[in-house]
């Protein structure tokens, strides 16, 4: 029996009442995962590199520097 035929059946188990928190996950999951851009990849690598910028304050102070830049 393949995975897709017990969720199937496991399915047909589940009460009425339960079976909203069910479809909320299924759509969830049902979502096809998105691939980083470039940009994203680079400043991946770039942070497993040991490279980048920690930034410790409030979300004010962050926007704040980013702006100077």
């Amino acid at each position: 029996m393949s995975n897709r035929d017990i969720a199937k059946s496991l399915i047909d188990q589940i009460p009425e009442s339960k079976l909203v928190y069910i479809i909320a996950y299924l759509q969830g999951a049902a979502i096809p995962e998105e691939t980083p851009n470039t940009d994203t990849i680079e400043a991946f690598s770039e942070l497993d590199e040991g490279g980048g910028h920690k930034f410790t304050g409030t979300t004010e102070q962050l926007f704040a520097e980013l702006m100077e830049d």
